[in-house]
């Protein structure tokens, strides 16, 4: 599997130089803040503990991390069409090798190349999709823009146009919904509060705050609750919807409602 920057074709062109830090609520972070005090313990009970990692934490020392109680891991694999994290190999596969479920996520670029064209890179560099009963779907992350314009120059019409195209394009390749991480504010600043995705493409709300608060449209709850950008786990501590067998139900391709 390649790693790092990718020099060959029309994407060696484009602005990655951010793309070692640009990693899931990065950004959700650098606009949205962190709001005091932790979740609430009547909204943990039920829950599983689970985290997210990319290369910004190195190699993981995944045995610890189960030992501190993490069941599930997001990895970053890609962003764009011309980055591969140095670290997805370590990352991804020892995650599993310690016995946790694992996926792994895009950092979208609709800036880049079109939402088809990322999907198809993704799939290609780590986000395939394994019946293996350990394999949770990919996950598009799509946030503010860490290159300039939030909405990364496109309409709210466009920008919906184009997670469709990246989330048709999954479906249609793996038979399976890829999950859609991101914030309520992003969603409703550059898709205007799209509520098409709802019904088949699982929530990852990013929100640091004691409550999930508001979703965005569409949605009427999420899969996975990225709560804390630091905490007993490496990287950014989130809390799926729902008991270990929930997990272990999306894995296998059932229903992802908790």
């Amino acid at each position: 599997m390649a790693c790092g920057v990718a020099t060959a074709g029309p994407a060696s062109a484009a602005d990655y130089s951010k793309a070692g830090e640009n990693v899931a609520g990065s950004q959700i972070l650098r606009h949205e803040g962190v709001q005091s005090g932790s979740p609430r313990l009547d909204r943990a009970a039920g829950q599983t503990l689970g985290h997210d990692v990319s290369g910004h934490q190195g190699p993981v020392d995944w045995g610890r991390a189960a030992g501190a109680g993490a069941r599930f891991a997001y990895v970053k694999a890609t962003e764009g069409t011309g980055f591969v994290s140095p670290q997805f190999g370590q990352q991804y596969n020892g995650a599993h090798d310690a016995g946790l479920i694992r996926g792994a996520y895009h950092f979208a670029r609709p800036d880049i190349s079109t939402g088809a064209q990322q999907a198809d890179y993704f799939i290609a560099n780590g986000g395939a999709w394994r019946g293996d009963g350990k394999t949770l779907p990919g996950a598009l992350d799509i946030e503010y823009n860490p290159y300039g314009d939030a909405c990364y120059g496109k309409s709210q019409a466009d920008m919906t146009a184009w997670i469709a195209d990246f989330t048709h394009r999954y479906l249609a390749k793996q038979r399976r919904s890829a999950i859609i991480y991101t914030s309520t504010s992003w969603w409703k600043l550059c898709t205007g509060n799209a509520g098409g995705f709802g019904d088949t493409n699982p929530l990852w709300l990013a929100r640091y705050a004691p409550q999930i608060g508001e979703l965005p449209a569409g949605w009427d709850k999420q899969s996975i609750w990225q709560f804390a950008r630091t905490g007993s786990l490496p990287g950014d501590q989130n809390y799926y919807n729902g008991p270990m067998n929930r997990v272990q139900a999306l894995a296998r391709g059932a229903a992802s409602s908790a």
